[in-house]
């Protein structure tokens, strides 16, 4: 049988879109002729890849076994066969998934979708809430750029150091904790509240105190920044987050931030992607986008009058 490759493209846009419609619309052409790639991709696998529910087409079983396989071949096969020289950025057509954590994509994620659709307003986002670490997901192409605390130790995913925060505490107004000084005592006596994806009631903060001697109650662990933040205002558990990347979110809500009565390091923050992209330009140019969009959240406040 001969093999032809354009129906890889046809069966990426169909998987990617989720419809034949989506799919003729992102390659230009048309519904009917979308249909038939689709009827001899079926012929090929020997599979529905796509089946109707109701009003709309879902995946079956193979499709989502091999989606980033296909993805990543497709990709592979535009960077070998492009003579990649300058970018258009007004031509470029293309969808980007950027995975971050849910307090910088808060702070954000907003400027980054507005310079992007700015430069390049064929070009799309996927900001997905962040499932956990899974360099995987980087490896198969699944995830284009992805942010982390640490620096990654596969030798095939790049990462670059685009900031480092500090951890302040957060608590409504007129909290007991913002009466006076907050030692670290009376910091440990208060009770708090973590951040954790995974429900994790222990975070370093509890090392620090432990290695002077005290200990703290966690009344409560919660999915997300906002919802700790939230929690923080309407209660008097405590919450320590990150001050750049939470910032906004605790002015908007009012809450009253207090310096960390304990000597723990700063918390980095990376931006990492897999080396197929080293040479990729749209790659590079939504890196860069996203590291000046970061760098931007720690940049100084302007002068008071200007």
């Amino acid at each position: 049988m001969q093999l032809d490759l354009n129906l890889l493209t046809a069966l990426d846009a169909l998987l990617e879109e989720g419809s034949v419609a989506g799919a003729a619309d992102r390659l230009h052409v048309t519904a009917p002729a979308m249909s038939r790639s689709l009827g001899r991709i079926r012929k090929a696998t020997g599979d529905q890849i796509l089946v109707r529910t109701g009003r709309s087409m879902v995946p079956t079983t193979r499709a989502l076994a091999i989606r980033a396989q296909v993805h990543s071949l497709v990709q592979q096969a535009h960077q070998l066969l492009s003579a990649q020289r300058e970018l258009d950025l007004a031509g470029l057509d293309r969808v980007f998934t950027v995975r971050w954590h849910d307090a910088l994509t808060a702070a954000c994620g907003t400027a980054l979708i507005a310079a992007v659709r700015r430069e390049a307003p064929g070009v799309r986002l996927r900001l997905p809430a962040e499932p956990g670490s899974d360099d995987a997901e980087l490896r198969r192409g699944e995830v284009d750029l992805e942010s982390g605390s640490a620096a990654p130790t596969l030798p095939d995913v790049r990462h670059r150091l685009v900031g480092t925060d500090r951890l302040v505490v957060a608590v409504r107004p007129g909290h007991p904790l913002a009466e006076g000084p907050p030692s670290a005592e009376r910091y440990a006596a208060a009770e708090h509240l973590t951040v954790s994806r995974r429900g994790s009631l222990r975070d370093p903060v509890d090392d620090a105190l432990a290695a002077r001697g005290l200990e703290r109650r966690v009344a409560a662990a919660g999915p997300t920044t906002a919802f700790a933040l939230q929690l923080a205002h309407d209660t008097d558990l405590v919450v320590t987050l990150p001050d750049a990347v939470t910032r906004a979110a605790r002015e908007r809500l009012g809450l009253t931030t207090l310096p960390l009565p304990l000597p723990l390091p700063g918390v980095p923050l990376h931006l990492l992607w897999h080396q197929r992209y080293d040479e990729d330009l749209a790659h590079a140019w939504l890196r860069d986008l996203a590291t000046a969009t970061v760098r931007d959240l720690f940049a100084p406040p302007p002068a008071p009058g200007r």
